[in-house]
Protein backbone atom coordinates (compact mmCIF):
# COMPACT_ATOMS: atom_id res chain seq x y z
CA UNK A 1 0.00 0.00 0.00
CA UNK A 2 0.97 3.76 -0.87
CA UNK A 3 1.40 5.84 1.50
CA UNK A 4 0.50 9.59 1.18
CA UNK A 5 2.77 11.97 3.44
CA UNK A 6 1.42 15.56 4.10
CA UNK A 7 2.99 18.69 5.80
CA UNK A 8 1.45 21.59 7.11
CA UNK A 9 2.27 24.90 4.97
CA UNK A 10 5.23 27.18 5.88
CA UNK A 11 7.56 30.02 4.97
CA UNK A 12 9.40 30.07 1.60
CA UNK A 13 11.97 31.88 3.47
CA UNK A 14 15.94 30.82 2.80
CA UNK A 15 17.12 28.65 5.75
CA UNK A 16 20.19 30.96 6.04
CA UNK A 17 18.03 33.75 6.59
CA UNK A 18 15.34 32.45 9.18
CA UNK A 19 18.25 31.17 11.35
CA UNK A 20 20.08 34.38 11.38
CA UNK A 21 16.34 35.62 13.01
CA UNK A 22 16.20 32.87 15.34
CA UNK A 23 19.60 33.84 16.52
CA UNK A 24 19.20 37.56 16.77
CA UNK A 25 15.49 37.57 17.12
CA UNK A 26 14.39 34.74 18.81
CA UNK A 27 11.10 35.87 20.40
CA UNK A 28 9.85 37.38 16.76
CA UNK A 29 10.57 34.57 14.96
CA UNK A 30 8.21 32.82 17.06
CA UNK A 31 5.25 35.67 17.03
CA UNK A 32 5.16 35.61 13.49
CA UNK A 33 5.16 32.44 12.57
CA UNK A 34 2.35 31.65 14.91
CA UNK A 35 0.59 34.92 13.48
CA UNK A 36 1.43 33.26 10.42
CA UNK A 37 0.67 29.81 10.12
CA UNK A 38 -0.99 29.07 13.73
CA UNK A 39 -0.41 26.10 15.93
CA UNK A 40 1.85 23.82 13.32
CA UNK A 41 3.82 24.89 10.40
CA UNK A 42 6.98 23.06 8.21
CA UNK A 43 10.21 24.83 7.66
CA UNK A 44 11.51 23.18 4.64
CA UNK A 45 15.39 22.83 3.58
CA UNK A 46 17.32 21.54 0.68
CA UNK A 47 18.36 17.95 2.34
CA UNK A 48 14.34 16.95 2.94
CA UNK A 49 14.66 17.20 7.24
CA UNK A 50 12.25 19.73 7.11
CA UNK A 51 11.22 20.64 10.42
CA UNK A 52 7.53 20.78 11.62
CA UNK A 53 6.79 22.98 14.71
CA UNK A 54 3.78 21.98 16.64
CA UNK A 55 1.85 24.23 19.37
CA UNK A 56 -1.73 22.43 20.12
CA UNK A 57 -2.25 20.21 22.58
CA UNK A 58 -3.46 17.84 20.80
CA UNK A 59 -0.55 17.51 18.88
CA UNK A 60 1.99 17.88 21.68
CA UNK A 61 -0.25 15.05 23.62
CA UNK A 62 0.32 12.57 20.76
CA UNK A 63 4.07 13.36 20.67
CA UNK A 64 4.80 13.41 24.46
CA UNK A 65 3.08 9.77 24.64
CA UNK A 66 3.68 8.19 21.60
CA UNK A 67 5.78 5.32 21.57
CA UNK A 68 9.73 6.11 22.05
CA UNK A 69 10.35 3.56 19.22
CA UNK A 70 9.05 6.49 16.68
CA UNK A 71 11.58 9.11 17.37
CA UNK A 72 15.10 9.85 18.31
CA UNK A 73 15.57 12.72 20.59
CA UNK A 74 18.90 12.73 21.89
CA UNK A 75 19.91 13.06 18.13
CA UNK A 76 18.46 16.77 18.42
CA UNK A 77 20.99 17.46 21.13
CA UNK A 78 23.94 15.98 19.65
CA UNK A 79 25.29 19.87 19.16
CA UNK A 80 25.56 19.66 23.03
CA UNK A 81 28.05 16.71 23.04
CA UNK A 82 31.26 18.94 23.41
CA UNK A 83 30.16 20.39 26.39
CA UNK A 84 27.61 17.50 28.22
CA UNK A 85 29.68 14.43 26.55
CA UNK A 86 28.17 11.27 24.92
CA UNK A 87 26.55 9.88 27.73
CA UNK A 88 24.88 12.51 28.92
CA UNK A 89 20.93 12.18 29.59
CA UNK A 90 20.15 14.78 26.75
CA UNK A 91 21.71 12.59 24.27
CA UNK A 92 20.44 9.32 24.86
CA UNK A 93 17.43 7.54 23.65
CA UNK A 94 15.43 3.98 24.37
CA UNK A 95 16.83 2.03 27.24
CA UNK A 96 19.83 3.75 27.91
CA UNK A 97 18.13 6.77 28.09
CA UNK A 98 15.43 4.93 30.44
CA UNK A 99 17.87 3.53 32.76
CA UNK A 100 20.23 6.77 33.10
CA UNK A 101 16.80 8.52 33.50
CA UNK A 102 15.94 6.26 36.60
CA UNK A 103 19.40 5.97 38.07
CA UNK A 104 19.18 10.35 38.15
CA UNK A 105 15.60 10.76 38.51
CA UNK A 106 15.22 10.02 42.84
CA UNK A 107 18.02 12.47 44.13
CA UNK A 108 15.24 15.29 42.81
CA UNK A 109 12.35 14.49 45.09
CA UNK A 110 10.81 13.70 48.02
CA UNK A 111 12.29 14.17 51.73
CA UNK A 112 15.50 15.64 49.85
CA UNK A 113 13.56 18.91 49.24
CA UNK A 114 13.83 19.90 53.16
CA UNK A 115 17.51 19.74 53.17
CA UNK A 116 18.03 21.61 49.60
CA UNK A 117 15.74 24.12 50.89
CA UNK A 118 17.63 24.98 53.70
CA UNK A 119 20.48 25.20 51.74
CA UNK A 120 19.04 27.10 48.54
CA UNK A 121 17.98 29.59 51.68
CA UNK A 122 21.35 29.76 52.85
CA UNK A 123 22.64 30.65 49.78
CA UNK A 124 19.96 33.29 49.28
CA UNK A 125 21.04 35.31 52.41
CA UNK A 126 25.05 35.25 51.79
CA UNK A 127 24.59 36.24 48.07
CA UNK A 128 21.91 39.61 49.32
CA UNK A 129 24.74 40.07 52.00
CA UNK A 130 26.67 41.76 49.18
CA UNK A 131 23.80 43.65 47.80
CA UNK A 132 23.84 47.17 49.00
CA UNK A 133 21.09 49.41 49.54
CA UNK A 134 20.36 52.35 46.95
CA UNK A 135 23.57 50.94 44.82
CA UNK A 136 22.49 49.24 41.42
CA UNK A 137 23.53 45.95 40.73
CA UNK A 138 23.17 43.74 37.77
CA UNK A 139 20.23 41.30 39.28
CA UNK A 140 20.90 38.49 36.51
CA UNK A 141 24.71 37.94 37.44
CA UNK A 142 23.13 37.46 41.31
CA UNK A 143 20.72 35.57 40.54
CA UNK A 144 23.49 33.09 38.54
CA UNK A 145 25.83 33.13 41.74
CA UNK A 146 22.94 31.70 43.60
CA UNK A 147 21.81 29.18 41.13
CA UNK A 148 25.78 28.07 40.67
CA UNK A 149 26.69 27.84 44.27
CA UNK A 150 23.21 25.94 45.49
CA UNK A 151 24.60 23.57 41.79
CA UNK A 152 27.95 22.98 43.53
CA UNK A 153 26.57 22.32 47.33
CA UNK A 154 23.43 20.38 46.09
CA UNK A 155 24.88 18.57 43.03
CA UNK A 156 28.56 18.64 43.30
CA UNK A 157 28.77 18.65 47.22
CA UNK A 158 31.25 21.19 47.04
CA UNK A 159 30.78 23.44 50.45
CA UNK A 160 34.29 25.20 50.61
CA UNK A 161 37.69 24.96 49.56
CA UNK A 162 40.04 26.01 46.81
CA UNK A 163 38.11 23.35 44.49
CA UNK A 164 34.80 25.10 45.28
CA UNK A 165 36.69 28.27 44.37
CA UNK A 166 38.17 27.13 41.48
CA UNK A 167 35.31 25.05 39.90
CA UNK A 168 32.69 28.06 40.49
CA UNK A 169 35.29 30.70 38.94
CA UNK A 170 35.97 28.60 35.62
CA UNK A 171 32.11 27.42 35.19
CA UNK A 172 30.84 30.89 35.45
CA UNK A 173 33.27 31.90 33.09
CA UNK A 174 32.65 29.22 30.94
CA UNK A 175 29.18 29.59 31.04
CA UNK A 176 29.25 33.61 30.54
CA UNK A 177 31.43 33.55 27.68
CA UNK A 178 28.95 31.17 25.89
CA UNK A 179 26.28 33.16 26.77
CA UNK A 180 27.57 36.01 24.47
CA UNK A 181 26.51 36.97 20.95
CA UNK A 182 29.53 35.28 19.09
CA UNK A 183 29.29 32.10 21.11
CA UNK A 184 25.52 32.30 21.22
CA UNK A 185 25.91 32.27 17.32
CA UNK A 186 28.18 29.72 17.06
CA UNK A 187 26.24 26.94 18.76
CA UNK A 188 23.50 27.39 15.77
CA UNK A 189 26.36 27.89 13.00
CA UNK A 190 28.37 24.88 12.50
CA UNK A 191 31.09 27.00 10.47
CA UNK A 192 32.50 29.06 13.80
CA UNK A 193 32.86 26.06 15.49
CA UNK A 194 36.53 25.53 14.62
CA UNK A 195 39.22 25.61 16.79
CA UNK A 196 42.45 27.40 15.76
CA UNK A 197 44.36 27.57 19.17
CA UNK A 198 43.70 28.60 22.48
CA UNK A 199 43.35 32.68 21.35
CA UNK A 200 40.58 31.78 19.16
CA UNK A 201 36.85 31.61 20.92
CA UNK A 202 36.09 27.79 20.34
CA UNK A 203 39.41 26.86 21.20
CA UNK A 204 39.11 28.70 24.48
CA UNK A 205 36.09 27.25 25.31
CA UNK A 206 37.32 23.16 24.45
CA UNK A 207 40.10 24.07 26.94
CA UNK A 208 38.69 25.87 29.28
CA UNK A 209 36.31 22.86 29.28
CA UNK A 210 39.38 20.15 29.80
CA UNK A 211 40.26 22.04 32.74
CA UNK A 212 36.91 21.80 34.20
CA UNK A 213 36.97 18.12 33.76
CA UNK A 214 40.45 17.73 35.71
CA UNK A 215 38.82 19.02 38.54
CA UNK A 216 35.44 17.03 37.86
CA UNK A 217 37.23 13.90 37.71
CA UNK A 218 39.79 14.83 40.55
CA UNK A 219 36.33 15.18 42.62
CA UNK A 220 34.70 11.87 41.75
CA UNK A 221 38.27 10.33 42.84
CA UNK A 222 38.53 12.12 45.67
CA UNK A 223 34.99 10.88 46.72
CA UNK A 224 35.54 7.72 46.20
CA UNK A 225 38.44 7.55 48.98
CA UNK A 226 35.81 8.97 51.54
CA UNK A 227 34.24 6.49 54.34
CA UNK A 228 31.39 8.90 55.21
CA UNK A 229 27.83 7.42 54.04
CA UNK A 230 26.05 10.67 55.34
CA UNK A 231 26.56 12.33 51.94
CA UNK A 232 23.52 13.59 50.46
CA UNK A 233 24.52 15.52 47.29
CA UNK A 234 23.44 14.03 44.29
CA UNK A 235 27.10 13.22 43.37
CA UNK A 236 27.35 11.14 46.38
CA UNK A 237 23.86 9.61 45.53
CA UNK A 238 24.73 9.04 41.62
CA UNK A 239 27.90 7.04 42.82
CA UNK A 240 25.81 4.87 44.90
CA UNK A 241 23.02 3.93 42.39
CA UNK A 242 23.35 0.50 40.36
CA UNK A 243 22.33 -0.47 36.97
CA UNK A 244 20.00 -3.68 37.26
CA UNK A 245 22.72 -5.53 36.97
CA UNK A 246 24.68 -4.30 39.84
CA UNK A 247 26.92 -2.04 38.78
CA UNK A 248 27.90 1.72 38.96
CA UNK A 249 27.63 4.60 36.82
CA UNK A 250 31.42 4.64 35.50
CA UNK A 251 33.76 7.97 36.05
CA UNK A 252 33.04 9.47 32.67
CA UNK A 253 29.40 9.05 32.75
CA UNK A 254 29.47 10.67 36.19
CA UNK A 255 31.00 13.58 34.80
CA UNK A 256 28.90 13.34 31.94
CA UNK A 257 25.58 13.71 34.21
CA UNK A 258 27.40 16.43 36.30
CA UNK A 259 28.26 18.55 33.38
CA UNK A 260 24.22 18.06 32.10
CA UNK A 261 22.85 18.96 35.61
CA UNK A 262 24.99 22.06 35.27
CA UNK A 263 24.06 23.17 32.21
CA UNK A 264 20.17 22.20 32.52
CA UNK A 265 20.12 23.79 36.09
CA UNK A 266 21.98 26.68 36.11
CA UNK A 267 21.25 29.38 33.21
CA UNK A 268 17.67 28.10 33.02
CA UNK A 269 16.75 28.81 36.78
CA UNK A 270 18.87 32.20 36.85
CA UNK A 271 16.82 33.53 34.06
CA UNK A 272 13.36 32.61 35.38
CA UNK A 273 14.19 34.28 38.58
CA UNK A 274 15.34 37.49 36.94
CA UNK A 275 12.29 37.19 34.88
CA UNK A 276 10.27 36.90 38.31
CA UNK A 277 12.04 40.10 39.48
CA UNK A 278 11.07 42.24 36.41
CA UNK A 279 7.60 41.34 36.46
CA UNK A 280 7.27 41.79 40.08
CA UNK A 281 8.80 45.32 40.29
CA UNK A 282 6.54 46.23 36.90
CA UNK A 283 3.12 45.07 38.40
CA UNK A 284 3.28 46.29 41.90
CA UNK A 285 -0.29 45.10 42.29
CA UNK A 286 1.36 40.93 41.73
CA UNK A 287 3.85 42.23 44.16
CA UNK A 288 1.59 43.29 47.14
CA UNK A 289 -0.44 39.96 47.03
CA UNK A 290 2.64 38.14 47.21
CA UNK A 291 3.94 39.86 50.59
CA UNK A 292 0.24 39.35 51.80
CA UNK A 293 0.68 35.79 51.22
CA UNK A 294 3.87 35.73 52.83
CA UNK A 295 2.48 37.39 55.71
CA UNK A 296 0.62 34.01 56.17
CA UNK A 297 3.58 32.52 57.03
CA UNK A 298 4.15 31.60 60.47
CA UNK A 299 8.35 31.83 59.37
CA UNK A 300 9.68 32.90 56.58
CA UNK A 301 12.71 29.66 57.70
CA UNK A 302 9.88 27.22 56.53
CA UNK A 303 10.73 26.52 52.97
CA UNK A 304 8.29 23.73 52.52
CA UNK A 305 5.67 25.85 53.68
CA UNK A 306 6.88 28.20 50.98
CA UNK A 307 6.98 25.79 49.24
CA UNK A 308 2.95 25.14 49.57
CA UNK A 309 1.88 29.06 48.65
CA UNK A 310 -0.76 28.55 45.73
CA UNK A 311 0.20 32.79 44.47
CA UNK A 312 4.21 32.30 45.05
CA UNK A 313 3.62 28.92 42.66
CA UNK A 314 1.27 31.11 40.39
CA UNK A 315 3.95 33.63 39.85
CA UNK A 316 6.36 31.04 38.95
CA UNK A 317 4.14 29.81 36.93
CA UNK A 318 3.30 33.04 34.86
CA UNK A 319 7.02 33.63 34.87
CA UNK A 320 7.65 30.63 32.78
CA UNK A 321 4.55 30.52 30.65
CA UNK A 322 4.93 34.24 29.54
CA UNK A 323 8.83 34.20 28.90
CA UNK A 324 9.82 30.47 29.00
CA UNK A 325 13.94 30.05 29.06
CA UNK A 326 13.39 27.63 25.92
CA UNK A 327 11.68 28.80 23.03
CA UNK A 328 10.92 24.74 22.10
CA UNK A 329 11.77 21.55 23.54
CA UNK A 330 13.64 18.84 22.43
CA UNK A 331 13.86 18.07 18.95
CA UNK A 332 12.72 14.98 17.90
CA UNK A 333 13.64 13.23 14.74
CA UNK A 334 10.78 10.87 13.08
CA UNK A 335 12.48 7.20 12.57
CA UNK A 336 9.36 5.32 11.82
CA UNK A 337 6.10 7.05 10.19
CA UNK A 338 3.99 8.83 12.55
CA UNK A 339 0.33 10.70 12.28
CA UNK A 340 0.25 14.18 14.28
CA UNK A 341 -3.68 16.27 14.55
CA UNK A 342 -3.93 14.41 10.63
CA UNK A 343 -0.46 15.30 9.29
CA UNK A 344 1.18 12.22 8.54
CA UNK A 345 4.94 12.54 8.70
CA UNK A 346 7.66 10.20 7.03
CA UNK A 347 10.97 8.86 8.00
CA UNK A 348 13.85 11.51 8.49
CA UNK A 349 11.75 14.68 9.67
CA UNK A 350 12.08 16.56 12.63
CA UNK A 351 9.32 17.38 15.12
CA UNK A 352 9.84 20.74 17.27
CA UNK A 353 7.46 21.20 19.77
CA UNK A 354 6.83 24.95 19.86
CA UNK A 355 6.76 26.00 23.83
CA UNK A 356 6.12 29.37 23.30
CA UNK A 357 3.77 29.40 20.90
CA UNK A 358 2.20 27.45 22.92
CA UNK A 359 2.16 29.55 26.06
CA UNK A 360 1.09 32.37 23.97
CA UNK A 361 -2.16 30.55 22.57
CA UNK A 362 -4.93 32.90 22.95
CA UNK A 363 -7.70 29.97 23.09
CA UNK A 364 -5.47 28.54 26.01
CA UNK A 365 -4.41 31.83 27.72
CA UNK A 366 -6.76 34.94 27.07
CA UNK A 367 -4.36 37.98 26.60
CA UNK A 368 -1.10 36.06 26.57
CA UNK A 369 1.01 38.70 26.86
CA UNK A 370 0.22 40.12 29.95
CA UNK A 371 1.35 38.86 32.79
CA UNK A 372 -1.41 37.07 34.65
CA UNK A 373 -0.31 34.63 37.80
CA UNK A 374 -4.05 34.52 38.92
CA UNK A 375 -4.87 32.52 35.87
CA UNK A 376 -3.03 29.64 37.41
CA UNK A 377 -5.36 29.89 40.26
CA UNK A 378 -8.40 29.86 38.34
CA UNK A 379 -7.55 27.03 36.03
CA UNK A 380 -5.54 23.43 36.34
CA UNK A 381 -3.47 23.77 32.86
CA UNK A 382 -2.76 19.98 31.57
CA UNK A 383 1.20 18.84 30.58
CA UNK A 384 -0.04 19.36 27.19
CA UNK A 385 -0.82 23.52 28.10
CA UNK A 386 1.82 24.27 30.29
CA UNK A 387 5.30 22.76 28.96
CA UNK A 388 8.17 25.19 30.58
CA UNK A 389 9.99 21.87 31.45
CA UNK A 390 9.34 19.79 28.18
CA UNK A 391 7.53 16.57 28.50
CA UNK A 392 6.97 13.31 28.09
CA UNK A 393 9.97 10.99 28.41
CA UNK A 394 12.05 13.99 27.96
CA UNK A 395 10.73 16.21 30.31
CA UNK A 396 13.38 18.04 32.61
CA UNK A 397 13.70 15.47 35.97
CA UNK A 398 14.62 18.86 38.04
CA UNK A 399 11.95 20.42 37.07
CA UNK A 400 10.25 20.00 40.67
CA UNK A 401 13.64 21.41 42.41
CA UNK A 402 13.56 24.06 39.58
CA UNK A 403 10.30 24.83 41.25
CA UNK A 404 11.27 24.92 44.66
CA UNK A 405 14.69 26.72 43.93
CA UNK A 406 12.42 29.76 42.64
CA UNK A 407 10.07 29.98 45.20
CA UNK A 408 12.56 30.02 48.10
CA UNK A 409 15.19 32.46 46.28
CA UNK A 410 11.93 34.95 45.50
CA UNK A 411 10.40 34.19 49.47
CA UNK A 412 13.64 35.19 50.95
CA UNK A 413 14.65 38.12 48.94
CA UNK A 414 11.21 39.62 49.15
CA UNK A 415 11.39 39.18 53.09
CA UNK A 416 13.74 41.75 53.62
CA UNK A 417 13.98 43.96 50.14
CA UNK A 418 12.11 45.59 47.78
CA UNK A 419 13.96 45.15 43.78
CA UNK A 420 13.37 48.27 41.70
CA UNK A 421 14.02 48.46 38.25
CA UNK A 422 16.64 51.06 37.50
CA UNK A 423 14.96 51.47 33.73
CA UNK A 424 11.49 51.05 34.01
CA UNK A 425 11.02 50.34 29.77
CA UNK A 426 9.93 47.15 28.80
CA UNK A 427 11.86 44.68 27.96
CA UNK A 428 11.98 41.79 25.37
CA UNK A 429 13.78 38.51 25.46
CA UNK A 430 17.30 38.25 23.99
CA UNK A 431 19.29 35.42 22.39
CA UNK A 432 21.74 33.78 25.60
CA UNK A 433 23.11 30.86 24.25
CA UNK A 434 20.79 28.32 23.65
CA UNK A 435 18.13 30.08 26.09
CA UNK A 436 16.07 33.29 26.08
CA UNK A 437 16.69 35.93 29.25
CA UNK A 438 16.26 39.27 29.78
CA UNK A 439 18.94 41.91 28.56
CA UNK A 440 22.62 41.96 29.60
CA UNK A 441 23.22 44.37 31.67
CA UNK A 442 20.08 45.07 33.72
CA UNK A 443 20.28 46.86 36.87
CA UNK A 444 17.97 46.93 40.07
CA UNK A 445 18.05 48.91 43.43
CA UNK A 446 17.84 46.85 46.57
CA UNK A 447 15.10 48.59 49.46
CA UNK A 448 15.63 47.26 52.67
CA UNK A 449 12.06 46.58 54.20
CA UNK A 450 13.20 44.52 57.17
CA UNK A 451 11.05 47.28 59.93
CA UNK A 452 8.26 46.01 57.47
CA UNK A 453 8.72 42.24 57.29
CA UNK A 454 9.56 42.09 61.13
CA UNK A 455 5.99 42.74 61.79
CA UNK A 456 4.63 40.24 59.07
CA UNK A 457 6.62 37.18 59.95
CA UNK A 458 6.71 37.68 64.14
Amino acid sequence: MVVTYNLPDGPSTAPLLRMMKLVFQPVKYMEDYAKAYGDTLTLRNKSGNHIVYFSHPQALQQIYTADASYFEAGNGNRFLRFLVGANSLLLLDGERHLEQRQLLTPPFHGDRMRAYGDTIREITLSVMDSWEVGTPFNIRSSMQEISLRVILRVVFGLDEGNVLTEIQRRLSSLLDFMGSPLMSSSLFFGFLQKDFGALSPWGWMRREIEKIDELVYALIQERKTETSKERQDILSLMMSARYDDGQPMSDIELRDQLMTLMLAGHETTASALTWAFYWLDIQSETRAKLLHELSTLNSIDDTIAISKLPYLTAVCQESLRIYPILLTGVFRKVVKPIEIMGYKLPEGIWIAPGIYMAHHREETYPEPNKFKPERFLNRQYSAYEFIPFGGGSRRCIGSAFAMHEMKIVLATVLSKYKLSLLNKRPVKPTRRGLTVATPPGMKMLATDITDVTDRLFK
